[in-house]
């Protein structure tokens, strides 16, 4: 009878024991939040769980915590990544969301027509990313936005931003007509970069292309100014007028000096005018001058495009420009 009463007692005693456990891990941890947590690749709950006691995540211990997960939580891995813990998360509502829960997802935009030199420098800006910002080849980066994660390495995000340049080359080559003068993607991507520096008007991208390549096809010079700054600044601004020396230099990007595509491309292009260069807009225009509303005025002739640039000029001087 005594034993029976002890092994009685013994099992009120578990049972209360895992009752009180059990309104634990449904309680929030000491501070309501919410709370972001980062968890490492190759973290385990007994190394997050010391974080998240800490930060005052979870209800109780690390150790205790780690006993109720065993007990009533699921044995899938933890992922990594960045979490946000909801104000008053229970412990068991913060195993889920590390198992099972969305990372926190950050973006980075990188606009059409930027160098590579200032998207090596706006990863390096992102003190939560990791390890050295490579610089990527000039052309190699796609233009849109890309996620990245804190704790993700800098390598990693500029790599996916290059495999989407990949992508795009490859579904577009295909698709070209036959009034396109590149002979390669990489020629397409050279093209395409002084597109993108030549107008800020998206709808003028196949025209602009299509002068351009009537210039390739006929030998005359290109004449884009965006390709004589690129030696000089990798695509960052002047912020002074062109020198006469660096008109004249002879240093593989000069299209005032010579005929043909400069030896690179001078800013990553979008893909718009990568398709731009790849169906250029028929037409036999040579020349293009600003018109004063961010666009272009073309012409076939020399004379028509002087007297377009002499009413540019007269533009320029009523705006006090």
């Amino acid at each position: 009878m005594l034993k029976r009463l002890i092994l009685i007692v013994a099992v009120l005693g578990l049972v209360s024991g895992i009752a009180a456990f059990w309104q634990l891990w449904l309680a929030a941890g000491p501070r309501p939040g919410p709370h972001m947590v980062k968890v490492e690749e190759g973290s385990t709950l007994a190394t997050v769980a010391r974080r998240l006691e800490a930060q005052g995540v979870i209800p109780g211990t690390a150790r205790t915590y780690r006993g109720m997960a065993r007990l009533f939580g699921s044995a899938d891995p933890i992922q990594a990544g960045e979490f946000e813990i909801p104000a008053g998360a229970s412990g068991a509502k913060v195993l889920d969301i590390l198992q099972h829960g969305r990372p926190v997802v950050r973006l980075i935009t990188i606009p059409e027509g930027m160098p590579s030199i200032l998207v090596q420098e706006k990863l390096a800006a992102i003190r939560e990313l990791t390890g050295p910002a490579p610089l990527p080849e000039e052309g190699a980066v796609l233009p849109n936005s890309y996620d990245w994660q804190a704790g993700e390495s800098r390598a990693t995000v500029i790599k996916r931003m290059t495999e989407a340049m990949d992508k795009v080359l490859r579904e577009e080559w295909p698709k070209r007509s036959a009034d396109a003068v590149v002979s390669t993607p990489q020629e397409a991507i050279i093209l395409a970069s002084i597109v993108e520096k030549e107008t800020g008007k998206a709808s003028e991208r196949p025209m602009i292309a299509g002068v351009l390549s009537n210039r390739l096809r006929i030998g005359m010079a290109l004449g884009a100014d965006a390709t004589t700054i690129y030696p000089i600044t990798r695509g960052k601004p002047l912020g002074r007028m062109i020198r006469r020396s660096e008109l004249a230099a002879d240093n593989g990007y000069n299209t005032r000096r010579k005929a043909g595509l400069p030896v690179g491309p001078i800013t990553n292009p979008g893909r718009d005018s990568i398709a731009a260069v790849l169906n250029p807009a028929k037409t036999d225009a040579l020349y293009y001058v600003a018109d004063g509303s961010g666009g272009h005025v073309f012409a076939r002739t020399l004379a028509e495009h002087n007297a377009n640039v002499a009413r540019w000029r007269a533009y320029r001087r009523a705006k006090g420009i």
